[in-house]
């Protein structure tokens, strides 16, 4: 039978009508054995499981049946990069079922765009395990007007002063981590768990200052490992002891704790004067200061943040940049030691700029009159884009396409990559090209495309923070050191985990530029 004789009205209603019959006649004979009643049942749950999976996928390009009960679990479990490229290229929406839950995957940039752009359809369901990780109270998960207005209490975190005042912050995190590079001699081994470990710690002390030790900052780094392990698509339903969202949610329970930790003698010190030097000192006294203000005015105050609010808003800041960046700090390094010709250009630019003094401090200014820099750090991030995909979940059914309607409770998830990667958009997209960026190039003329950051009221609240962070890690090593990158069979292959790596780790050496670095 043919899959669509199967989506005919009527071969549901021969189908259920067959499978009560079955059950009904098996019953009511008295001499069957309780074997045979057993395996008739489960028979029928699996055609009513198989029923139920097809009149979802309608039209949709995916598996013909779903396998019983778990479904592309396997698929789930261990995502490759060429299973995502087999159903992008299957068609603008495709689908595939785990476990109970069906999933609508969209590859086009109009039907990306539109998933990301329409709250009244769908709402972000980040992954299943992320409501048990993350608390299901958090504020990534509001929507509405109470998200809009949580994240209006955060945009002083995120402004052109907040980022000057954190890139102090994090050239001290550089400096100490180029000198444990160095400190190798040389040697060639695989960075990226090196560039991980410089973005946990510069996240660490630009959200929480040095209230934390060093000790508590390094278990927090690896107690994140077990949450970032438990970001797969689809993860078990339930997080029993030993499986990896059980792990995550202990983990998660031992930062909040330090983070809350942190807040209070925070609040202490910005209570006494002290001086900002961290987002959370500028996030508490900018709340100590509104409430003052108010007082004197006989208004309102606005929402005020208690601790454990202030640590799960910052546990997601640490959620939505830790993998991603850490991906494109990898990829960033590998590209540009893969073109020397860009890392010269990126070379030339600092130094003309910093006026051939190798040890100017950073400075937001310095950044933003990069522009090279940022063309170089746009181009990473859309040849491999950390983030692929950003799981919505139908709040109602919604008529997608004329010829397809997404059902009520379905995960819908929009794609990046294949926008980031359109001919048209971007001729020879494979390419590593940061002058497409420039003057002379096309791909500013299509905004549209360059989803890197998500769209939509739930876009990346701290893109700019995030952008310039790449840019002051890579401007600043393109100053003090040289590296070479050994390449692999499988250097330009990527493996999956949270988000996208090279398949051999990123196999690279360090020395410095300058005998006094």
């Amino acid at each position: 039978m043919s899959t669509a004789s199967l989506l005919d009205p009527r071969s549901f209603e021969t189908m259920k009508n067959t499978v009560a019959s079955v059950i009904k006649s098996t019953f009511i004979q008295s001499n069957v054995s309780t074997t045979i009643v057993i395996c008739s049942a489960v028979l029928s749950l699996f055609a009513y499981e198989q029923y139920i999976y097809l009149k979802k996928k309608k039209c949709l390009p995916g598996p013909s049946l779903k396998i019983p009960i778990i479904g592309a679990f396997m698929d789930s479990l261990y995502p490759t990069f060429e299973g995502y490229m087999s159903k992008w290229k299957s068609g603008d929406l495709s689908c595939v079922s785990v476990f109970d839950r069906f999933v609508v995957i969209a590859s086009s940039c109009e039907l990306s765009r539109k998933i990301l752009n329409t709250p009244i359809y769908a709402q972000p369901a980040v992954v299943d395990s992320m409501k048990h990780i993350l608390c299901n109270d958090n504020w990534v998960f509001l929507s509405g007007k109470a998200h809009v207005d949580y994240r209006k209490g955060l945009n002083v975190l995120f402004t052109r002063k907040a980022l000057g005042l954190y890139i102090p912050i994090q050239e001290k995190v550089y400096d100490k981590h180029f000198k444990e590079w160095l400190s190798l001699n040389g040697s060639s081994e695989q960075y990226q768990r090196r560039f991980r470990e410089i973005n946990m710690e510069s996240s660490l002390r630009v959200f929480l200052g040095d209230y934390m030790s060093d000790e508590v900052a390094a278990k927090i780094s690896l107690e994140y490992f077990n949450i970032t392990a438990a970001l797969e698509l689809v993860n078990f339903p339930i997080p029993l002891p030993g499986t990896k969202v059980y792990k995550a949610i202990q983990s998660r329970k031992y930062i909040v704790e330090q983070f809350i930790e942190s807040i209070k003698d925070c609040r202490i010190r910005m209570r006494k004067g002290g001086e900002v030097k961290s987002m959370m000192d500028a996030w508490v006294q900018s709340m100590f200061a509104m409430e003052e203000e108010c007082a004197q005015l006989g208004k309102p105050t606005p929402k005020s943040f208690d601790d454990r609010e202030i640590a799960l808003t910052l546990l997601t800041f640490l959620f939505a940049s830790q993998d991603a960046t850490s991906s494109a700090l990898t990829w960033g390094f590998q590209l540009l030691a893969d073109h020397p010709d860009v890392l010269q250009k990126v070379y030339d630019e600092q130094m003309e700029l910093r006026k051939d003094d190798v040890h100017q401090p950073l400075t937001l200014e310095l950044m933003e009159a990069s522009l090279y820099l940022r063309q170089v750090i746009k181009e990473i991030l859309r040849v491999r884009p950390p983030v692929l995909m950003v799981p919505y979940q139908t709040v109602r059914e919604w008529p997608i396409t004329p010829s397809y309607t997404v059902p009520k409770g379905a995960m819908v998830i929009p794609t990046t990559y294949p926008a980031l990667h359109d001919p048209q958009v971007y001729p020879n997209p494979d390419e590593f090209d940061p002058d497409r960026w420039g003057v002379d190039g096309i791909a500013n003329k299509f905004p549209k495309n360059y989803m890197v950051f998500g769209n939509g009221p739930h876009h990346c609240l701290g893109k700019e923070y995030a952008i310039m962070h790449l840019m002051a890690v890579i401007g600043q090593a393109a100053v003090q050191l040289d590296w070479t990158h050994t390449r692999t069979d499988i250097s330009d292959d990527i493996s999956i985990f949270a988000t996208i790596y090279p398949q051999d780790g990123c196999i690279m050496s360090f020395k410095p530029k300058y005998a006094s670095v």
